[in-house]
């Protein structure tokens, strides 16, 4: 795992410790579960193919990514519901679909 996707895993685990998410790594994914909502998050230093399955996912990327992030999922048009998280320096915006 490149230096980047290193920092951005942490970055993720950070944030939803903070939002109070008990966060579970798996493998280059986590879990961040919060009572009965459980969200799979995947670092994702560039835009890739995004995952076909699931219910709930978040994708951590930079700041200056979230837009081609967000166009490839759009594109993928994928069957759960989603969200992309873009790291600042000084903290992070979310996006929505």
């Amino acid at each position: 795992m490149s230096a980047a996707s290193t920092s951005l895993q942490k970055e993720a685990e950070s944030i939803f410790s903070n939002l109070g998410y008990e966060v579970t790594p798996e493998g280059r994914e986590m879990q961040a579960q919060r009572k009965w909502r459980v969200v799979t998050v995947t670092p994702m230093a560039e835009p890739r193919d995004p995952p076909q399955s699931g219910e709930l996912r978040c994708f951590v990327t930079h700041a200056e990514t979230v837009t081609r992030v967000e166009q490839r999922l759009e594109r993928a048009d994928p069957a759960y519901e989603w969200a992309i998280i873009g790291v600042e320096d000084d903290g992070y915006v979310v996006s929505r679909s």
